[in-house]
């Protein structure tokens, strides 16, 4: 959950779908069908001067002389690279675009970093995290992140991929836009579901595997012959919701992954926000993961493992299942290095797995926001802000999204076609686009969606299927559209951090947290009631109603401003 995507521990990210704007080369022709014509983008060769550089409000040229800032990622889970070299995107940028960023590392630390950094007024010139963090939106409120509003018509990037509509939601209270948004799109970009291992999913004669009754017996079936030696199901980091929250979304049609979010934590029903702790099928949801547990068919250590851990597993295929919000990004990788040596082994993805009696095609294990998940901001210790949104924006465009997807252009990819699509060329090498794609993830700070789909695709849908890129062919056939539009959702759901409603917000979370654990690895169907019965008394004690209430008003509100009523 890129990721519950995707910063805080709820945050829905994933990661990834994983899942740009006019930004920078020319288009030249390869004999492909390229065009010429030189586009209307901000970026310069390295050394080059910017003729309308001599203009003081001209456009400064990202590229055409040397930039240095820190950044600093607020995210427990990662840090930025230590160093430039470290993935293949930073390095391009400081060999070519004479670019020089100082990684500010928090190794897990980030709560307490933060806290120095705020404290001493010692803060990075650039912020990575949680579109609604609550230590981010105290710096806005008191004055440390710079607007961006005077950039929008200089460079024409973001303005231009992303919906006004959206640039509104993603206002702050004074009408101001602080955030720069990362994966914005105009479309599905759900990552969520899940993976089956080919190899056991065949030795054990390819069962059906479309309700919660036949994963439960696939998984013993798992249990049975292989032992300990391999895990059935896999949920990946559980404390951050992952698999548990995928599980939850198939007992009920209509169901949002959403709702385990520190944002939301609470369903949908009958227009207005109710008790998570009270939603008959997440009580349901929760017995059966409990099941799993008490029968030793799920990670028994998926409130404590790493993400590297799980995905240790998945490269050595000891893992017959696998769900979260975001495995794509981990599958691909695993399936692309167990094929190397056996080309009967790997993984794929099957549709979303339901409750008996369900409408299969109203279940949603994940659901997408047109605005992405994290965003960027830059903060007023920038020496220049104004060239730090240069960047940015030149990195959301068709160039940048380019190279961060397919590398420098005249390997894989070579101009631009009259689509501002890239031209890719004989030399396209699928396992090295892919071996790019998952070392530049934690990088991919501006991503936008709307633009690097449908490049992904052009190359992808070429193909027959099975010599597709994995993680395309999965995200066109099974996670996007088995998704649900949650924007409305997802966005001004968190109140002031220091009011009464913030309070609230934070004993709950800390409740649900608490509870997820819990009532996951309780000892009985009895003992999961209980501990729900418990937490919806100790909820109603600290007012979870007075913040279901609040924020279903802000959920109509942006349905409003989206034009969804």
């Amino acid at each position: 959950m890129k990721k519950l995507k995707k910063p805080n521990v709820w945050i829905l990210a994933t990661v990834v779908a994983l899942t740009t704007a006019l930004a920078g080369c020319s288009g030249n022709s390869n004999g492909e069908g390229g065009s010429t014509k030189p586009s209307p983008t901000n970026t310069a060769k390295a050394g080059e001067k910017d003729n309308a550089g001599e203009s003081e409000d001209a456009p400064w040229v990202f590229g055409s002389e040397p930039l240095e800032f820190t950044a600093y990622t607020h995210y427990g889970w990662q840090d930025f690279p230590e160093k430039m070299e470290d993935v293949p995107l930073w390095k391009y940028l400081k060999e070519n675009k004479q670019l020089n960023i100082k990684s500010i590392q928090a190794k897990g630390n980030h709560a307490q970093l933060m806290s120095t950094m705020m404290a001493s007024g010692d803060l990075p010139e650039l912020i990575y995290g949680d579109r609604y963090n609550p230590d981010i939106e105290r710096l806005i409120d008191n004055g440390k992140i710079v607007a961006l509003d005077p950039y929008l018509d200089k460079y024409p990037n973001l303005k231009k991929w992303l919906d006004p509509q959206l640039m509104d939601l993603l206002r702050s209270k004074d009408g101001k836009l602080y955030k720069f948004p990362n994966w914005y799109t105009n479309k599905s970009t759900n990552t969520a579901g899940y993976v089956v291992n080919k190899k056991i999913y065949n030795e054990l004669d390819q069962p059906p595997l479309q309700t919660m009754d036949d994963l439960y017996a696939y998984l013993g079936k798992v249990k049975e012959k292989y032992g300990d030696e391999v895990v059935p199901f896999e949920p990946d980091r559980t404390v951050d919701g992952q698999g548990i929250g995928v599980l939850y979304t198939g007992f009920a049609e209509g169901n949002n992954y959403k709702s385990l979010s520190s944002d939301v934590q609470g369903v949908i029903k009958d227009n207005k926000l109710t008790s998570l702790f009270m939603d008959p099928s997440f009580r349901e949801s929760q017995k059966f993961v409990s099941k799993l547990y008490r029968e030793k068919l799920i990670s028994q250590d998926m409130f404590t493992q790493d993400r590297g851990k799980v995905l240790e597993k998945l490269m050595t295929g000891r893992v017959a299942v696998y769900a979260g919000s975001g495995p794509t990004t981990y599958a691909s990788q695993a399936h692309n290095e167990l094929i190397k040596t056996d080309p009967e082994a790997g993984y794929f993805m099957i549709k979303p797995i339901h409750k008996a009696g369900l409408d299969q095609s109203n279940i949603h294990p994940g659901g997408y926001d047109r605005l992405g998940w994290n965003i960027t901001t830059i903060t007023t210790k920038a020496k220049d802000p104004e060239k730090i949104f240069a960047f940015l924006d030149w990195l959301t465009g068709p160039e940048g999204m380019t190279i961060q997807f397919f590398g420098p252009e005249g390997g894989n990819w070579k101009g631009f076609d009259e689509n501002e699509q890239p031209i890719f060329t004989d030399q396209y090498d699928p396992a090295q686009v892919t071996e790019i794609q998952a070392l530049n993830d934690r990088v991919m700070i501006v991503g936008n969606t709307s633009y690097i789909d449908p490049a992904k695709m052009k190359y992808e849908n070429a193909k027959p299927p099975e010599e597709q890129n994995w993680s395309a062919r999965y995200q066109s056939t099974i996670t996007w559209p088995s998704a649900n539009d949650i924007t409305a959702l997802n966005n001004k759901l968190n109140p002031e951090p220091d009011s009464e409603l913030g309070d609230i917000r934070q004993k709950i979370l800390d409740l649900i947290t608490q509870v997820l654990a819990e009532s996951a690895t309780a000892s009985s169907d009895e003992k999961v009631d209980q501990i729900l019965d418990k937490a919806q008394a100790d909820a109603e004690s600290y007012g979870y109603n007075k913040l279901l209430e609040w924020r279903t008003e802000q959920w109509l509100e942006n349905k409003k401003t989206l034009g969804m009523e």
